[in-house]
């Protein structure tokens, strides 16, 4: 994006519940945007507490991915490094790893002491430039179709946040007389009210009081992921949008992975379901009137002997000799025939010598004695 980007203004059209997760799913990987905003007027002065609570925030929030902008403020926000809307609250700090290299790299930035020549905080307009200054940022990605981020801003002030527009001295003294954030209705008042409303922002505040019996705020502002939606209609009785072919860009790929693992693990729940399940043998000796001789229940990994008894297997079928002809073996979802070439043995007409796999679920075998007559078993399978 370059320096002629478009500045972003709140969206008068709320994002479906399913953009809502959409967005989530996207910024799942990407890390944050934490902002520090950090009064510098004397009345805050951060004392010792304020300190260990800033670098607990640091050592034990931030988190790999993470992008954090410094914001010191007071009659104006204070910014350094800023190109349009690019960087609209400065470059951040990239937060590659949690080691205290980059820890130490962080808290060198943040002014840890009050700026004596600064006074007046205009609370408001801090509010403007850095929640209008995080939506830039979510929409920037938007427009580059990178992943974007969920936010969070850091205040540290003795100001009051969140405040109905026209801020009074009632309100908050130290406002300057001539800031538009006095009247209700400036256009500044405007849009900072409106980003207050656009923005899914929830606060937790936690106070702080300083040597001289003062008291200031430590106060998390965190805010989902969000961009700001525009359908515009377009000719030919079509809409064009934002967020959902933003959507669809960044999610068909991993959706099309989760499909692709959801449907394997279906498919492996499904195979081990059925290896467990006992398969039923109905055996017809041919020689015999009965239309079902015998019934061999056969579990997955075991096996069947054709012939004499084996104690190594759960069942066995008769047929003519003393030896052990051949074993039907089970092996997940596929039977084989193992000769022991002990005596012939033919399946379906056909002489086995070496293992076999049996594909049909209905099949013959020809065990013939020693004067070659046939003794023929039919066998069906209900898996």
């Amino acid at each position: 994006m370059t320096e002629n980007s478009a500045t972003v203004v709140p969206s008068r059209q709320p994002l479906s519940p399913t953009q809502k997760i959409g967005l989530e799913l996207v910024s799942y990987f990407s890390g944050r945007d934490v902002v520090l905003a950090i009064d510098l007027t004397e009345s805050v002065g951060l004392n010792d507490e304020g300190r260990i609570r800033l670098r607990q925030i640091v050592e034990d929030t931030l988190k790999p991915g993470d992008s954090v902008y410094i914001v010191p403020f007071a009659r104006d926000v204070i910014l350094t490094n800023v190109t349009s809307a690019t960087n609209p609250l400065g470059r951040p700090i990239k937060f590659n790893s949690q080691n205290k290299n980059n820890v130490d790299k962080i808290l060198a930035t943040i002014p840890l002491n009050s700026d004596l020549t600064l006074y007046n905080t205009d609370i408001q307009r801090a509010e403007l430039i850095i929640y209008q200054g995080i939506a830039q940022l979510n929409q920037n990605r938007l427009q580059r179709n990178q992943a974007i981020k969920p936010q969070s801003i850091v205040w540290v002030t003795d100001a009051p946040l969140l405040t109905q527009p026209g801020i009074t001295s009632d309100v908050w003294v130290e406002t300057p007389a001539s800031s538009p954030f006095r009247r209700a209705d400036s256009p500044e008042s405007n849009r900072r009210q409106a980003w207050i409303k656009a923005l899914p922002i929830q606060e937790r505040s936690l106070s702080i009081i300083t040597k001289d019996n003062q008291e200031y705020k430590l106060t998390v502002v965190d805010i989902a992921p969000m961009v700001q939606e525009f359908c515009t209609p377009a000719p030919g009785g079509e809409e064009t949008c934002l967020v959902n072919p933003y959507l669809i860009k960044q999610l068909w790929l991993p959706g099309l992975i989760l499909f692709l693992i959801l449907v394997s693990a279906i498919y492996g729940v499904i195979k081990l379901w059925r290896s467990q399940q006992k398969w039923e043998l109905i055996v017809d000796f041919e020689v015999t009137v009965n239309p079902e001789d015998q019934k061999c229940r056969l579990p997955n990994n075991k096996r069947i002997a054709i012939g004499e008894y084996d104690p190594s297997c759960i069942d066995s079928i008769d047929c003519p000799g003393e030896e052990v002809r051949a074993y039907l073996v089970r092996k997940g979802e596929k039977l084989y025939l193992e000769p022991t070439n002990l005596a012939p043995i033919y399946l379906n007409g056909r002489k086995i010598e070496s293992r076999i796999v049996i594909s049909s679920h209905r099949f013959r075998i020809n065990c013939p004695d020693i004067y070659n007559r046939e003794y023929e078993i039919v066998i069906k399978i209900k898996k």
